[in-house]
């Protein structure tokens, strides 16, 4: 599978290494210039490329970037039709007042509406970046770590649930985009670690 990534840093950049070594084709991007990734296109063998480049090409785009870098992403159609994995979290310390979010929509329905025409699922934003690089396990395993997929769109959703299985993760489905607020910071699903059981249980014990 051709997959861009969109930032560099600690989920991106893990991205980067699990699946390049899973075989993907992996073009990684941010928003610096392909110049600042050589380090890190020199140790998984992943391709440079300008944003643009990288969602262009792709079959799955995964944007991992603070959160308040959303809106600044290319426009004009480009992520339109692309299946979008978002991986990103609102810290309002980092990220400032965002008064949609404030008020109580899911992040990632508010990162759908700036890529418009994206199938935007909900991943990868609850566990630490050190445990998605080396706490995959076969399936099956007793100690394999769950995680939440939220998205509307069954085909999407299911591509990324596939990904997360391949990773050594056990995916569970969390909902639609308007759901996915159960995943965010502060839920009891974020960085806890939980079988698939565990991750079920918290998304319903999840309390705004």
């Amino acid at each position: 599978m051709r997959i861009g990534i969109i930032g560099s840093g600690h989920i991106g950049g893990t991205l980067t290494r699990r699946f390049t070594a899973l075989g993907h084709d992996v073009t990684v991007s941010n928003s610096r210039g392909p110049q600042t990734l050589r380090a890190l296109a020199g140790e998984t063998g992943a391709e440079t490329a300008t944003v643009e480049e990288a969602v262009r090409g792709a079959d799955v785009v995964v944007v991992a970037v603070p959160l308040m870098g959303v809106p600044d992403l290319p426009g004009d159609g480009l992520f339109a039709g692309k299946l979008v994995v978002d991986a990103d979290n609102y810290y309002p310390d980092r990220d400032g007042d965002i008064p949609e979010l404030m008020d109580g929509t899911a992040s990632s329905r508010w990162t759908a509406e700036h890529l418009r025409g994206a199938r935007l699922v909900k991943a990868f934003n609850t566990i630490q970046a050190q445990h998605l690089l080396e706490n995959g396990r076969p399936a099956g395993a007793p100690d394999r770590i769950a995680l939440p997929v939220a998205g509307d769109d069954p085909e999407a959703k299911r591509t990324v649930m596939e990904l997360v299985d391949a990773l050594g993760f056990d995916p569970v489905d969390g909902g639609s985009l308007d759901d996915s607020w159960r995943q965010e910071p502060g839920t009891p699903v974020y960085l806890a670690d939980r079988d698939a059981d565990g991750v079920r249980q918290a998304l319903a014990e999840a309390r705004r």
